[in-house]
């Protein structure tokens, strides 16, 4: 990721997307194989005696024809997955998106250049967004450097959804509104959309055809935030978008009906380059420090940032910033590209603008005012009081672990990411007694449009090895031993699931088939075992490796009895957010990361004690 965010003066950014091969179906006997290793860790011997004869009976019956279908469908869709995702993962769910599916997360400038301080929020944010705006010049102009693994160009389609688009809410499904172009293709809209004190403001970000400069940002954010001062809050009507689904979207079709215009100013948002939030918050100065502003992005004011669209940039007042996005039309990786661009553009100026201090007479500002009546009102009222309920029950933590990082690990020989997810799976064990049911992103960009695959690191062999490690009476050896199987296994797993061939997509698109035939739900989706494993979205383990850089993130938990887990990977040290809902009795994140701490340490303990 690290080497990811360079210019390319020859290659064009889109350039291979056509030659790109098509999403593969994986054998059903080979999904249908892996899935059954899948529950093992979870089930009786009776359990999986039973659901041995389900999946038999799957496999040579409805699941056979069902495969055949499938097979016909992925024939004339060089992604026969991607449709299917976007609604099934994203657009039909009616629980609220901002929580429970957006990703949030702290920028990295606070680690070097931009510590946090009170009294440059509108300095920084101009300096910031302005290096933003350089990143989306590069898409439209299609300088970035396509993504590549060894000569292996990656698919790099999701980068057209980071600007200028947007989730729209309906009754039973939501629809993904996208206005980016590049160059070649057309005209772009070029407007940012300002948040601050329940209001919105928007401007555009070209002059001459060029992007403005940090002073004439600086001078608009101004005018925005005097606009604000000393008067009363607006209607704050982005915190709809923090709304149950189909709630937010009769709202939306009432909101639309008492004035025309207010059609105009949510299209004036859904098109805008990106919104940028100005809280009044100063999360970092805190004790948590980095704890608190990893929450505070998840959790923050719902009047002044816009849920549904692919980017909420979060300027708070101790000079800290952060994101806010929409998981819908991309996966985080895009983001963490893009924030580790502006960190490394920042960090190379000391984050100082050395250009030009000319300002040029540009168009002030223009406030955008919803036509609100007392139902919209009451609206607006209901949708923050069940935000702010959920917010009062998410745990978020943020701690960096500084023993030893990817340095220490790749002299082990050991690839790091599978070092940490084995050491979360022991920190699972130890807590709670028994195996996790673990989601690890798989990225699949391989293929034409695509995105992920579920990784499952809790193996046979894991448990093993975390039986062995909670054993008194286990030796070094049989440790070790065990520690390099499930090593070896957590690998090729990953491996397969990153060249088309992992089960969990190949499974959901047979149950979607059947949906779409109108056939009844196979035995095998409902069987005990299936959710048990994490199958359907059941995992207790949300995790995903955000990359090598200075940026995180920050999840939910998938299940109210689980955990969302982020981690980024540094030489010297290793990052990690954990969420949990503080409802349920069963879980706690500060305890899981503490948990997390001493494997990290027992699993160095064992690979260094055992090489002597």
């Amino acid at each position: 990721m690290a080497n990811h965010v360079t210019q390319s003066p020859v290659e064009r950014t889109f350039q291979y997307q056509d030659s790109l091969p098509p999403l593969p179906v994986p054998t059903l006997e080979g999904s249908l194989s892996k899935y059954l290793e899948a529950v093992r860790p979870f089930a009786t011997e009776e359990e999986f005696q039973a659901t041995t004869a389900i999946v038999k009976r799957f496999g040579k019956g409805v699941g056979k024809d069902l495969h055949q279908k499938l097979l016909q469908r992925a024939r004339i869709r060089r992604n026969w997955l991607e449709e299917w995702w976007l609604d099934a993962a994203y657009l039909e769910l009616r629980f609220p998106s901002q929580l429970n599916v957006n990703f949030g997360g702290p920028a990295p400038y606070l680690e070097h250049c931009w510590p946090a301080t009170e009294g440059r929020q509108l300095e920084r944010t101009s300096l910031a967004v302005w290096h933003t705006l350089q990143f989306w010049d590069m898409l439209r102009t299609e300088r970035l450097a396509t993504h590549k693994v060894g000569n292996m160009a990656l698919d790099m389609d999701q980068f057209r959804m980071l600007f200028c688009t947007c989730k729209v809410p309906g009754v039973t499904k939501d629809t993904v509104i996208n206005y980016f172009k590049t160059e070649s293709e057309g005209l772009c809209p070029s407007h940012v959309v300002v948040m601050c004190s329940g209001r919105v403001f928007s401007f555009d970000v070209l002059c001459d055809g060029n992007i403005v400069t940090p002073p004439e940002l600086l001078r608009q954010l101004t005018y925005v935030k005097r606009c604000c001062e000393g008067k009363p809050a607006g209607d704050g009507v982005a915190a709809l978008t923090s709304e149950e689904r189909t709630r937010w979207a009769k709202a939306r079709e009432y909101l639309t009906s008492v004035d025309p215009a207010n059609q105009i100013i949510l299209e004036t948002i859904q098109s805008s380059l990106f919104v940028v939030s100005l809280d009044d918050t100063k999360p970092y100065s805190t004790a948590e420090n980095y704890t608190t502003l990893t929450l505070e992005t998840l959790t923050g004011d719902p009047t002044i940032r816009w849920g549904d669209k692919s980017y909420n940039f979060l300027s708070f007042a101790d000079g800290t910033f952060g994101s806010n996005c929409d998981h819908s039309p991309y996966d985080a990786m895009v983001l963490v590209n893009q924030c580790n661009y502006v960190d490394l553009q920042l960090k190379a100026t000391n984050g100082n603008w050395k250009g030009s201090a000319t300002l040029r007479p540009l168009p002030l500002p223009k406030e955008l005012v919803f036509t609100v009546d007392d139902r919209v009102r009451r609206d607006i009222e209901h949708a923050k009081q069940q935000y702010f309920a959920s917010c009062q029950d998410l745990q978020v933590i943020c701690h960096t672990f500084t023993s030893f990082g990817k340095a220490a690990i790749k002299q082990k020989k050991l690839h790091p990411d599978t070092f940490i997810q084995l050491a979360l799976q022991l920190a699972y064990y130890r807590q709670h007694g028994r195996s996790g049911s673990c989601y690890e992103t798989a990225m699949t960009r391989r293929f034409y449009h695509g995105r992920t695959e579920t990784m499952r690191p809790c193996t046979l062999e894991a448990q093993n090895w975390c039986r062995l490690m909670l054993d008194p009476a286990a030796s070094t050896v049989s440790k070790r031993e065990a520690l390099l199987l499930a090593f070896n296994m957590h690998n090729t797993l990953m491996a397969e699931a990153q060249n088309g061939n992992g089960f969990d997509r190949h499974l959901l698109g047979l149950y979607l088939i059947a949906k779409e035939e109108g056939l009844p739900v196979p035995d095998l989706f409902n069987d005990p075992l299936y959710s048990k494993s994490g199958g359907g979205g059941n995992f207790v383990l949300s995790t995903s490796l955000v990359g090598y850089t200075s940026v995180l993130g920050a999840v939910a938990p998938m299940v109210r009895h689980g955990y969302g887990f982020f981690y980024r990977i540094r030489d010297d040290r290793i990052v990690a957010s954990c969420s949990a809902w503080k409802s349920s009795p069963e879980t706690d994140a500060e305890t899981l990361f503490q948990n997390l701490v001493n494997s990290l340490h027992e699993m160095l303990h064992l690979v260094t004690t055992a090489q002597l």
